[in-house]
């Protein structure tokens, strides 16, 4: 059974960091998209970073330059760096994988298709202030 988990998020000023820890146990990479998505009060669920095949990544514009997705095969983890916080990147961060066996995906289905990925942590919280 696949079992998804964050860990790292917390309350920062503007400009601060945070890096956010996601293991998934139970799960063997294919090379399938991983990625983290967000969610602010009131808002849609969208894509921040994923990783879309071995090594390649992709990011939403509101935060490349600023976020950086890495991942470890050997240990299922997947880590989100976040710098130059902003308080619009304020919201509930998700680790998210692909159900193995879906197929090859593009870095915008990678970002933007929520529906293929078939697993999903609880959550972590990122508040930052102005």
């Amino acid at each position: 059974q696949v079992h998804v988990a964050e860990s790292g998020g917390g309350s920062v000023q503007a400009g601060g960091s945070l890096r956010l820890s996601c293991v998934v146990s139970g799960y063997t990479y294919g090379g399938s998209c991983m990625g983290w998505f967000r969610q602010a009060p009131g808002k849609e669920r969208e894509g921040v970073a994923a990783i879309v095949s071995y090594g390649t990544t992709t990011y939403a514009d509101s935060v490349k330059g600023r976020f950086t997705i890495s991942q470890d095969n050997a240990k299922n983890t997947l880590d989100l760096q976040m710098k130059s916080l902003k308080p619009e990147d304020t919201a509930m961060y998700y680790c998210a994988a692909v159900v193995p066996g879906v197929g090859s995906m593009t870095a915008i289905q990678c970002l933007g298709d929520m529906t293929k990925y078939g697993y999903w942590g609880q959550g972590t919280q990122v508040t930052v202030s102005s």
